[in-house]
């Protein structure tokens, strides 16, 4: 599988992307999850890399108790964080697969600063994942390698800039990251314009490809904003 070879031929570089002087809580066991929809298996054509932009998403979720690692300080603070690695097929995308292999509450640990919640991980897997490979530990291997490749623009700076646009916040990636393209880059704005994700699209290979109208998000001259919160 495409992902297991990648995750077998590289390492992880020093990460630059975003966690605010994390610090990975202590995870005792797994959260269960359950498919909410049919299991799905398709022909893989690609991938997407969702990061979601954390102050956008604690900005009504402090003192939530299930979003307490993310949201609350006490582990740190957080810019992009993964979302989650997603499978596209050519015309849906793959989901529920299953595995016989059970995630472990260190494999959950491992990958606290770079998807700050345990039941995001644990969902993550079961969606997404089992339809990759057919282990865990793989399939996050597999994302730490891509998220660490990636240079995250200062968004907080960017974020004060006078008419600032979807197409900004596009270009801004991929001026960080040598070999993307804006139109590898999606951007996904609330219904208020605000930031909620960049998705970025890898075609088989884990190689930047171009997005389809859907992973694409807003338009270039779509007005934006972004939620600093720190």
């Amino acid at each position: 599988m495409a992902a297991a070879a990648l995750a077998s031929a590289l390492t992880p570089t020093t990460a630059n992307a975003q966690a605010y002087q994390c610090r990975a809580p202590q995870i005792s066991s797994v959260p269960r999850v359950s498919p909410d929809q049919r299991p799905r298996v398709v022909p893989i054509t690609g991938y997407t890399m969702a990061l979601s932009w954390s102050p956008a998403f604690c900005r009504t979720r402090q003192d939530n108790r299930s979003h307490a690692a993310q949201c609350s300080g006490d582990n740190g603070r957080f810019g992009l964080v993964v979302h989650g690695l997603w499978p596209q097929g050519s015309r849906t995308w793959p989901q529920w697969c299953g595995s016989d292999n059970a995630l472990t509450p260190r494999e959950v640990r491992q990958n606290m600063c770079m998807m700050p919640s345990a039941r995001l991980i644990a969902r993550q897997w079961a969606k997404h994942g089992s339809c990759m490979t057919r282990r865990p530990e793989t399939y996050f291997a597999v994302t730490r390698i891509l998220w660490d490749s990636l240079r995250i623009p200062d968004y907080d700076r960017i974020s004060r800039e006078d008419g600032l646009t979807a197409g900004r916040i596009r270009q801004a990636f991929a001026d960080a990251n040598g070999g993307w393209s804006p139109s590898q880059i999606g951007v996904k704005l609330n219904r208020d314009g605000w930031l909620e994700e960049i998705r970025l699209c890898y075609g088989r290979r884990f190689r930047p490809a171009r997005c389809d109208d859907r992973r694409y998000g807003a338009r270039d001259g779509t007005r934006a904003r972004i939620w600093r919160g720190l």
